[in-house]
C-alpha cells in the first residue's frame, strides 16, 4: 500500500521518514520512466541493494505527463526527463530524497514527442522522435532548464513508408571526451555529429553518416576503448559497427551484424543497448522475441557474434540499463508493467534472472 505525499507525489510504504536516513543515504539507486497515459506511475525512485541487485521503490511522481526516458544530472542530485507528448518538453527532479519532487515548471522543447534526453556541458539536450529534432537547455544554478537556446531540425526521410517517411531522431548522446553530441536518426537512416556551444547553447550539425537503408537506427552505445561505436537498429534487427575519430568528428560503419538468431519467427524491434565495461560483450533488448541478445566481441571490437539470446523477464523490453560495474542488467519491461533484473555471468556475458520489481507501463530505467 501506499501513503498518498505531496501532490503528485506518492511515498511507498517502507519509506523512511524525512531525516532518518532515507534513500538519498542509501547508495546506489535507480530511477524508473514510465507512461502515466498508460497507468505508469511517472517517474519512480528506487533503492539498489548492494548484494543482490534487488530494486525497492521508495516513491513517486506524476508531476510529468509521460516521462519515458530520465537521464541523471553530474552529481546525481537531480534527474531530468522527457516528457513524450505532441508538446513536449523537458523537466528536472530533485532526487536527494525518497520521493522525486519536480524542480520548477517543465519547459518547452519546441518539437514533438521527445524520446531521449542527456546531460552535456551543462546542458540538457533532447530528442525528439516526432518532428525530427535535437534541442538544447542550459541548466540553472537549483538544476532546472532554462529556455531553449540550441534548436537543430533534422531533414531527409528512408524507405519505409510507414516509419521513415520524415526525421524521427530517437537518440541523443555525447560523446566520451564531451566534445561532440551524437543523435541517432531512425526516419533518415544516419547518425548526425553536432557540435554544442557552450556559452551561447546553440547546437549545429557537423557531418552524418548514412547507415543501411531501411534499418531505422534507434540508440547507440560507446565501446570502452572510445573508438568504436554500436549502433541498434529497430525495423531491421542488427547491430552495425562504427568506427569513432574524436579528433575529427568522424563516424564510419564498418558492418552490421544481426541480433537474432537464424530462423527466427515473427517480429523482432530493438530497443535498447548497452557494452559492458570490460569492452567484451554488447547487451541488445528486442521486442517482440522478448528476448535479450548477447553478443561477444574479439579483440578489435569489430566483429560482434552473436553469442546466446534468454528471456527477457516479461513483455516488450523497452530498455535496458548496466550497472557500473557490468555486474547487473535491468529491463523496464513496458507492456508486462516490470523491472526485471539479471545477473551477468562474467566470463560468457549471459544474464541469469534474478528477480523484479512492479513498474506499470515502464519505458525506461537508469542508475544514479
Amino acid at each position: 500500500m501506499e501513503r498518498q505525499g505531496r501532490r503528485g507525489e506518492r511515498r511507498g510504504a517502507d519509506e523512511a521518514p524525512s531525516g532518518t536516513g532515507g534513500a538519498g543515504r542509501a547508495g546506489r539507486r535507480a530511477f524508473i520512466g514510465s507512461f502515466t497515459s498508460a497507468g505508469g506511475l511517472g517517474v519512480t525512485a528506487a533503492t539498489v541493494d548492494p548484494a543482490t541487485g534487488a530494486l525497492t521503490p521508495t516513491g513517486s511522481t506524476d508531476a510529468v505527463a509521460d516521462p519515458s526516458y530520465l537521464a541523471p544530472g553530474p552529481d546525481g542530485a537531480v534527474l531530468y526527463a522527457v516528457s513524450e507528448a505532441d508538446e513536449g518538453a523537458v523537466a528536472a527532479f530533485d532526487v536527494s530524497g525518497p520521493v522525486p519532487r519536480l524542480i520548477g515548471a517543465p519547459e518547452p522543447v519546441h518539437g514533438s514527442g521527445p524520446t531521449h534526453l542527456a546531460y552535456a556541458a551543462g546542458h540538457v539536450v533532447t530528442a525528439h522522435y516526432g518532428s525530427g529534432g535535437v534541442s538544447a537547455h542550459p541548466v540553472g544554478p537549483d538544476g532546472a532548464p532554462g529556455p531553449l537556446t540550441g534548436l537543430v531540425r533534422h531533414r531527409g526521410s528512408g524507405p519505409d513508408p510507414d516509419r521513415q517517411a520524415a526525421p524521427h531522431a530517437h537518440q541523443v548522446l555525447p560523446t566520451p571526451d564531451g566534445a561532440w553530441l551524437l543523435t541517432v536518426d531512425l526516419g533518415t537512416d544516419s547518425v548526425r555529429v553536432c557540435v554544442l556551444d557552450e556559452t551561447a547553447g546553440t547546437l549545429a550539425v557537423h557531418g552524418e553518416s548514412a547507415l543501411r537503408p531501411g534499418s531505422g537506427p534507434r540508440h547507440l552505445a560507446f565501446h570502452p576503448d572510445g573508438g568504436h561505436v554500436y549502433v541498434l537498429a529497430e525495423l531491421a534487427p542488427t547491430l552495425t559497427v562504427c568506427r569513432w575519430d574524436a579528433r575529427t568528428g568522424t563516424l564510419v560503419p564498418v558492418r552490421d551484424v544481426p541480433v537474432r538468431p537464424p530462423g527466427a519467427q515473427g517480429v523482432g524491434y530493438p530497443s535498447g543497448v548497452a557494452v559492458s565495461p570490460d569492452g567484451r560483450h554488447v547487451w541488445a533488448a528486442v521486442r517482440g522475441d522478448d528476448t535479450i541478445a548477447v553478443l561477444e566481441l574479439d579483440g578489435s571490437h569489430e566483429r560482434p557474434r552473436l553469442a546466446a539470446t534468454v528471456p527477457c523477464g516479461g513483455h516488450w523490453p523497452r530498455d535496458l540499463a548496466l550497472d557500473p560495474d557490468g555486474r547487473r542488467l535491468y529491463v523496464a519491461n513496458e507492456r508486462s508493467g516490470d523491472v526485471t533484473g539479471f545477473d551477468i555471468d562474467p566470463g560468457t556475458g549471459v544474464p541469469s534472472r534474478a528477480g523484479a520489481v512492479a513498474a506499470p507501463a515502464a519505458s525506461c530505467v537508469v542508475l544514479g
